[in-house]
């Protein structure tokens, strides 16, 4: 996967989880990784232009054995931001699988 494909997908992924629940950053580096290829320090950008937009906060959370966690909880811009890049995600995925099995071709016929 080419790094500027991932960059587009990156985001809406870190929205996806923090919908669920709250994660600190690495550990969302960490869950994207065991599926998407990722450099070093990769989410770490994206995680702080959210929250400089609004989309996500955060806060800091004692850890057993370890200095305080920074987790990230999305926020309501941020669930209207996830819902509208699953429907731009739904919409070019749809269409690049019927390019992919049909050529492009969906109602003519060969």
């Amino acid at each position: 996967m080419t790094i500027q494909f991932k960059k587009g997908v990156l985001e809406l992924c870190i929205l996806s989880m923090l919908s669920r629940n709250d994660h600190y950053g690495y550990d969302v580096a960490f869950k994207l990784s065991r599926s998407i290829e990722l450099a070093d320090g990769s989410v770490y950008p994206i995680l702080r232009r959210l929250k400089q937009e609004g989309r996500v906060t955060s806060y800091l959370e004692e850890a057993s054995g370890g200095p305080p966690r920074k987790y990230y909880a999305i926020t309501r811009d941020g669930e209207d931001m996830l819902s509208e890049l699953k429907d731009e995600w739904i919409t070019l995925t749809e269409s690049v699988n019927e390019i992919i099995d049909n050529g492009g071709y969906e109602d003519e016929q060969e």
